[in-house]
């Protein structure tokens, strides 16, 4: 199974979608709009799987992030790698 497709599957049965939507802003941003801000390089994968799994605030506006630590490191670059790939590129 390709990477996107199994952060797909993580974030369905994670609490993603309370907070973030596909194509539109919620409580967070939506995927789309987080695909067109970073690039889809290594080094933004990892940076945003570490904020999945520790939270933030403060990139987005007011709305905070809430941590998940009982989500690994690599099951959280799959999901960041399911959220760029709504920008049509590749990884560089």
């Amino acid at each position: 199974m390709e990477a996107a497709q199994q952060g797909e599957v993580l974030i369905a049965y994670c609490d993603c979608y309370t907070c973030h939507k596909e194509d539109k802003d919620s409580v967070g941003p939506a995927f789309k709009a987080i695909a067109e801000r970073y690039p889809v390089q290594q080094v933004y994968i990892d940076l945003l799987a570490q904020k999945v799994i520790s939270g933030g605030k403060g990139s987005w506006g007011s709305a905070t992030m809430s941590p998940h630590p009982k989500v690994s490191l690599e099951e959280a670059k799959l999901m960041v790698t399911y959220i760029l790939s709504f920008k049509q590129n590749s990884i560089k």
